[in-house]
C-alpha cells in the first residue's frame, strides 16, 4: 500500500486510548465495504481518497481527510474530516477494503483503526515506541505491521474480524549495528511486506539497514533473518517493489541516491545495489519515496526540495532503472507519492505548500501530465486514493 512518513513530530503528547466521536461528514466520500473490489481495471464514477496530516503542526489538519478523486479528470472534490485521530501522517487500508489505519506520530506513539462504511472510531494501541511515521496491513489481513521513527523500533498488532487492532504481540528496536555517524539512534521509517508474503521489511535510515524478519502469523511474532547495509550515511528511508516481487527501489534520503535492491524469496536476503541518480538539480535534495506502475514498466521518485518527480524506465524485468527525466511537482516538499489502483494516476502529498497534485500517467511511456490545480489540504503528508 501506497504511503508516507517522515522524521519525528515535534508535539509531544500521547493519544487517547479511545478517540472522541468523528465528525459528521454528511455527503461524504463512499467508503469501500469488506465485499467490494478494492481496485477495479475499469474504474466509473467517484472514488475515494484519504489524506493525512500533521494535526499538532500550525495550520495543520483537524484529522483525516476525506475527499473523492474522478479516474477520468483526476479532479479531487473534498468531502469533510475524519476527527479523532491525531497526527494521522500515514494511512493504509485493509485488504477487504473495510478498515483504515493511521499511525499517531507523537512521542508515544500509537496506531489508530477506522472502521470505512459508518467511518466509526474503532480505537488506538500503543506502539510502545516514539513517533511512528509509517504503517502497513499484512497481505492476510490479520496483522498491522508499524515503524517506530522516534525509537527506531518496529511492533506487531492484531486485527480482529472487525478490524479493530488488539494489543501489540511484538516490538523489535534496532540495536545492532550502531547508528551512522551523524545519527543520534535508529530510525526505524518503513515496515512492509515483501510480494511474496513469506518475509517482512523494516527499513532504518539511522542505522543505514534494512532488516529483514520472518513473521509467525500465528503468534504475531519476529524473527531477524537478514541484514542489508547501504554505505554510511546513506540514511534508507522508503522501499518499493517491483510487482515481480524479485527486484525493488530504495530511496535514500541523506545522500540523495537511489538503489535497485535484488530480492531473494526463499531467504529474504536483500542484496542492494550502486547508489544512483535522483535527477534533482536543487542543492538540497531529499528523496521520499518510490511509486511503480501495476505493470512493471516504469517507477516515480518523489524529490523533496528539488520538488520534482523523477520518470526512471524500468528494465531487465525490474533489475535497472533508467532515468528519463524529471518533472515539477507543482507543490513545495512532496511527501508521499501514490498511484491509483488502475495506474493511471499519480498523487503527490506536498507538505510545506498543504496541497495534492494529481499526474494523468501516460501508459505508453510513463510520461506525467498534471490534471488542473493541486488540491488544497492542510499540512498534507499522505494521500491514499482507493
Amino acid at each position: 500500500m501506497a504511503g508516507c512518513g517522515d522524521g519525528a513530530s515535534e508535539t509531544p503528547g500521547a493519544p487517547s486510548g479511545t478517540p472522541r466521536a468523528k465528525e459528521s461528514t454528511q455527503g461524504a466520500a463512499p467508503a469501500p465495504t469488506p465485499t467490494s473490489p478494492q481496485a477495479s481495471k475499469k474504474p466509473s464514477g467517484p472514488r475515494p481518497l484519504y489524506v493525512g496530516t500533521y494535526t499538532s503542526a500550525e495550520g495543520g489538519g483537524k484529522g483525516i481527510g476525506l475527499a473523492t478523486y474522478d479516474p477520468a479528470s483526476g479532479r479531487i472534490a473534498g468531502q469533510g474530516t475524519i476527527t479523532g485521530v491525531q497526527d494521522p501522517s500515514y494511512l493504509a487500508v485493509h485488504p477487504n477494503g473495510g478498515t483504515l489505519y493511521a499511525v499517531n506520530e507523537r512521542e508515544r506513539g500509537a496506531v489508530t483503526a477506522v472502521r470505512l462504511s459508518d467511518r466509526e472510531v474503532l480505537g488506538s494501541r500503543s506502539t510502545g515506541g516514539a513517533h511512528p511515521c509509517h504503517l502497513s496491513v499484512h497481505p492476510g489481513g490479520r496483522w498491522l505491521l508499524s515503524a517506530d521513527y522516534g525509537s527506531g523500533s518496529v511492533a506487531v498488532h492484531p486485527i480482529d474480524a472487525s478490524g479493530a487492532l488488539g494489543e501489540r504481540t511484538d516490538m523489535v528496536t534496532h540495536s545492532r549495528p550502531a547508528p551512522a555517524p551523524g545519527q543520534e539512534g535508529p530510525h526505524a521509517h518503513q515496515f512492509l511486506t515483501a510480494p511474496d508474503g513469506g518475509h517482512v521489511l523494516a527499513v532504518d535510515l539511522g542505522t543505514d539497514t534494512v532488516y529483514t524478519y520472518r513473521l509467525n502469523e500465528r503468534s504475531g511474532t519476529l524473527t531477524e533473518v537478514a541484514q542489508a547495509h547501504t554505505r554510511p550515511g546513506a540514511g534508507p528511508r522508503h522501499l518499493t517493489f517491483h510487482p515481480a516481487g524479485r527486484y525493488a527501489y530504495l530511496a535514500n534520503e541523506n545522500d540523495d541516491t537511489v538503489a535497485v535492491c535484488a530480492y531473494d524469496p526463499p531467504t529474504g536476503r536483500l542484496t542492494i545495489g550502486k547508489p544512483q541518480s535522483t535527477g534533482a538539480k536543487a542543492d538540497t535534495n531529499y528523496p521520499a519515496q518510490f511509486a511503480v506502475t501495476p505493470d512493471g514498466a516504469y517507477a516515480y521518485l518523489a524529490n523533496r526540495g528539488d520538488n520534482t518527480l523523477a520518470r526512471y524506465a524500468v528494465e531487465a524485468d525490474g533489475a535497472r532503472l533508467r532515468l528519463l527525466g524529471t518533472v515539477p511537482v507543482e507543490g513545495d516538499f512532496p511527501r508521499q507519492i501514490a498511484l491509483s489502483p488502475d495506474g493511471g494516476l499519480l498523487f503527490a502529498a506536498n507538505q510545506r505548500s498543504g496541497t495534492v497534485s494529481v499526474f494523468h500517467v501516460d501508459g505508453t511511456n510513463g510520461g506525467l501530465r498534471l490534471a488542473g490545480e493541486p488540491f488544497a489540504s492542510p499540512v498534507a503528508v499522505c494521500a491514499l486514493p482507493l
